[in-house]
């Protein structure tokens, strides 16, 4: 059957456009493959010229700039200074040895730092840049330089390294960085190809670990012409990465200079906070370390000096470190039996210097005795067995949720390393980790701070800073971040009865200015400055019945490890509280010899903002603190390492 003349005539106009599109394609295809090899042939001839030549472009990681960290006021804690070495691209060395021969009469090779670089330079990929020489001078660094085309691989550089101006004064808090590890990559999930990096600095402990991702920054990649020996001929384009982020904490350079210098000697820690915004002003350990030996690598005989010193520089016992608190967890046990109800405060218990629960004999500190306690003398003269009677009225479980509301037994979120949760314990506690149930005897020594109490100094300031403004308060360390102001710590109401807080913050009162009070002899003379506080002393040891029978052994007749550890609580001025601190002296003793003068000396410099005047203090302690002031001046004075580099 024959298509109609009018069917075939639109056929042929369909192939006619088809064609016509096709052939379009083909045109617009073939056009763009001739505008790109004109543009290859004449825009990128002489790149394509040179890669002909045996010449090549690499393609290089720029490390990016890592974050600094600040003080409250903007003074330096953690920077950034050059640092120059000599790196070496095995397979632009080709002969490895004969290159480190022909560098080894020009440039001081360190023997560890040598083996090292060979080590690497087998065992990574043949274009990653090996340091063979670090920390070399400027002279080194030119005498390579001059022999360039004698050294083909060898690459002189100046990079930047980590210092830590302050050395041991900001140590456990902002820790240190040091080269990336076998370990420290097996930890990261698909670690980034800068991390691989050789000496690539990261943050191994403290605020440079726990904000590494804020401070390291992204890297940068520049494009570099090589010829076949391996030399840079020339830098074609670069583009920069983002440099890591600067962190403001809310320490307090000076005050905390200050602290470590009225530590030194003792196995001690303080922290204070600023009862307004729950800033951390301080936080010292004591002894502390130099984190710039850790930067390039410590020492073994640097690190082994620290591992066994007794009195344990490593750890930040500030946030690590946990303690029964003793008697300045009273005011927690206090609390909790007014708020239930369980004690008034004109209730009174008589202590004739010990309670009988259980057929087992609880003792006060007092061995005649204190007579009828109410809740303002129990806490200013610290009677033992008034708060065992206030354990039995009321329990471990309201005293441990008194401890909880107060911020013991918690673990605050701070970016510093191991930040301990301590343990305010309950029933259930007692039998899911002792296998034990509760006895009544485990009340009375957690109402005086003994037994599975432990607190850090941290939770034991956040305490004070509570009862002092019936706020919870929180503690913040960092201030900004790349100057973006961090949420506050200031609190909300804890919904305690206020009437009750003032009488205890009364009797902390007493604690201190009351010629009755534990801790008068560190009191502070100005009427505007006045200290509220609480001692407290805790023990490591247990004492016999024959021992008290013959009389309690003091702490100056036992060896350092089985002496009490000696603790102070308190906040500043008493009528509108600013600062509130904790101290725990390991074995120091007696809390109100060896931890209340720590706090009232703190205190006093944190208030005036420089020393104080000796009117400040008791007439009687003028003369030994005018010579403390003075060696403290000398201590916190010290040269600094750029100090030491100069001269």
């Amino acid at each position: 059957m024959r298509r109609p003349p009018r069917d075939t005539a639109e056929s042929q106009r369909r192939i006619t456009r088809r064609g016509l599109v096709v052939g379009g394609l083909q045109l617009g295809v073939m056009g763009a493959l001739a505008l790109r090899m004109r543009y290859m042939q004449l825009e990128q001839a002489d790149q394509f010229r040179l890669l002909a030549d045996e010449n090549r472009i690499n393609i290089q990681l720029i490390p990016p700039t890592r974050g600094r960290i600040f003080d409250r006021e903007g003074r330096i804690i953690a920077e950034n200074v050059p640092s120059y070495r000599i790196t070496m691209i095995r397979e632009q060395a080709r002969d490895v040895d004969e290159v480190i021969a022909r560098l080894a009469r020009l440039v001081e090779l360190d023997p560890g730092e040598l083996e090292k670089a060979r080590r690497e330079l087998k065992e990574l990929r043949g274009d990653t840049p090996v340091t063979v020489a670090d920390r070399v001078t400027w002279e080194d660094i030119s005498r390579v330089a001059v022999n360039a085309p004698a050294l083909p691989g060898v690459h002189p550089e100046v990079g930047l390294s980590r210092r830590y101006p302050l050395r041991d004064d900001h140590a456990h808090v902002v820790g240190y960085v040091g080269p990336v590890s076998d370990r420290d990559l097996d930890r990261i999930d698909a670690p980034e190809q800068l991390l691989r990096l050789p000496r690539f600095q990261i943050g191994k402990i403290g605020l440079e670990a726990q904000r590494e991702n804020l401070l390291r920054g992204s890297a940068g990649t520049r494009r570099v012409e090589v010829n076949a020996a391996g030399r840079v001929m020339r830098e074609l384009d670069r583009q920069e990465g983002q440099p890591g982020s600067d962190i403001q904490l809310t320490l307090d350079n000076e005050l905390q200079t200050y602290a470590n210098a009225r530590l030194d000697g003792e196995s001690a820690a303080v922290v204070m906070i600023d009862c307004e915004t729950g800033d951390i002003l301080a936080c010292a350990s004591s002894p502390s370390y130099d984190p710039n030996l850790f930067v390039r690598g410590i020492s073994v005989a640097d690190y082994r000096a620290l591992l066994d010193d007794p009195y344990r520089p490593l750890p930040n016992k500030a946030v690590q470190g946990i303690y029964p608190p003793g008697s300045t967890f009273k005011m927690v046990t206090a609390l909790a039996a007014l708020e239930a109800g369980d004690v008034s405060l004109q209730d009174t218990v008589y202590c004739p210097g010990h309670l009988e629960i259980s057929g087992r004999r609880f003792h006060c500190w007092k061995r005649g005795g204190h007579g009828n306690m109410d809740l303002h003398l129990s806490l200013r003269e610290s009677c033992d067995v008034y708060y065992y009677e206030l354990a039995l009225r009321t329990g471990i479980e309201n005293i441990s949720a008194m401890a909880e509301r107060l911020g013991l037994g918690v673990q605050f979120d701070l970016p510093m390393t191991s930040v301990a949760k301590g343990l305010a314990p309950t029933r259930e506690w007692k039998v899911a980790n002792r296998g034990e149930p509760w006895v009544v005897g485990d009340s009375a020594n957690a109402s005086i701070g003994q037994g599975f109490v432990l607190a850090s100094p941290l939770q034991l300031a956040v305490m004070t800073a509570r009862l002092a403004t019936s706020r919870s308060v929180t503690p913040r360390l960092v201030k900004s971040i790349d100057g973006v102001e961090q949420p506050s710590g200031h609190g909300e109401p804890m919904g305690l009865n206020e009437n009750l807080l003032r009488e205890v913050r009364r009797a902390m009162y007493a604690v201190t200015n009351s010629n009755r009070g534990t801790a008068y002899r560190s009191r502070i003379i100005e009427d505007a400055f006045r200290l509220a506080g609480k001692t407290g002393t805790s023990q490591v040891r247990n004492i016999s019945t024959g021992e008290r029978a013959t009389g309690v052994l003091s702490n100056d007749a036992l060896p350092r490890e089985q002496r009490d550890h000696a603790l102070f609580v308190s906040f500043a001025p008493y009528d509108a509280p600013k600062y509130a601190v904790a101290v725990v002296v390991e074995h120091g003793g007696g809390g109100s010899t060896a931890a209340a003068p720590i706090a009232r000396d703190i205190t006093l410099q944190a208030l005036y903002g420089e020393d104080p005047p000796l009117a400040a203090y008791p007439e009687a302690d003028r003369p030994r603190i005018k010579a403390q002031q003075e060696k403290l001046r000398a201590a916190r004075s010290r040269p600094t390492p750029e100090d030491s580099d100069r001269a």
